[in-house]
């Protein structure tokens, strides 16, 4: 990441923590006073990309639904998991032994 992307991002999370309005100039503002030099296009793709949205609530939300999806999964069968248990155990063994039948060894 360039550091003109890490400072328009600061900048987008000190103008969300403070409950500021994420536009092009707030943003501009923030950069200039921080004396870092950023490309004009940052501040309103910026703007644009998070325009009626709140960055907050989606740092509050960063993964959430990734792990929904196995939990609705997996709720299914109580017994679910004591049957693959073994099955995941298998084929990581054939993975190990997959290695060393090519000759990549951790010391070769």
């Amino acid at each position: 990441m360039s550091v003109s992307e890490k400072a328009i991002t600061y900048a987008t999370l000190i103008l969300a923590d403070d409950n500021v309005e994420i536009n092009a100039d707030n943003l501009q503002t923030i950069i200039n006073a921080a004396n870092v030099h950023v490309e004009s296009i940052y501040f309103s793709l910026f703007a644009k990309a998070l325009a009626g949205r709140d960055v907050s609530e989606m740092l509050m939300n960063v993964g959430t639904a990734s792990a929904a999806a196995p939990v609705a999964g997996g709720a299914a069968s109580s017994d679910a998991p004591a049957a693959d248990a073994p099955a995941a155990e298998a084929a990581e063994e054939e993975a190990e032994e997959s290695d060393d039948d090519m000759g990549f060894g951790l010391f070769d």
